[in-house]
């Protein structure tokens, strides 16, 4: 069995449509450090799951990174998006709106750590867009796109998004040492 261990059933249901690999997604709480990157983030969580399941599984984390913020709010953003809202977020942009968002997966089995990571670069709207996703995807337009994320169905997101891409990559590795 793999676990995916994440309470967001949204991240969870991104996966199940890109695999016939079977993982079951377990809720369980673990301290998300404040540090200034994804990848120190995912390597903390997977060794706290790790170390209490001593099973293979995954965590998975995201940012969305505003160019002229300098990569605000980055790997603040579930606090940011919680506080501030899609709205205000795109409100604090002038004419650069440049940003990507960032996934890392961070895979335990054994003694060492794997890591998987996608971006998707693209840019932040005027307005909210669309009812679909979740967390900053009614403001983010990737790259050769004009719909957000959340105008687009988890099938079209997982074509272009970060998190889509990095759990190609790792499903990939795990079709093979499976």
């Amino acid at each position: 069995m793999l676990y995916f261990i994440t309470s967001n059933r949204h991240k969870y249901e991104e996966i199940q449509k890109l695999t016939s690999v079977t993982i079951e997604q377990k809720t369980l709480d673990y301290p998300e450090i404040q540090t200034d990157t994804l990848e120190a983030v995912a390597e903390y969580g997977i060794e706290y799951c790790y170390s209490r399941l001593k099973v293979p599984c995954f965590v998975e984390d995201s940012g969305l990174f505003i160019e002229v913020l300098s990569g605000f709010p980055g790997v603040y953003s579930n606090y940011v998006f919680r506080t501030l809202g899609c709205k205000k977020v795109a409100a604090l942009l002038g004419d650069n709106r440049g940003a990507y968002f960032k996934s890392v997966i961070a895979y335990r089995d054994g003694p060492g750590t794997s890591f998987f990571t996608g971006e998707i670069h693209g840019t932040i709207t005027e307005t909210v867009r669309g009812e679909k996703g979740f967390g900053f995807d009614p403001i983010f337009i990737p790259e050769g796109e004009d719909r957000t994320f959340a105008q687009m169905s988890t099938e079209e997101k997982n074509l272009y998004s970060h998190r889509g891409k990095a759990f190609k990559t790792f499903i990939n590795y795990l079709e093979q040492v499976r």
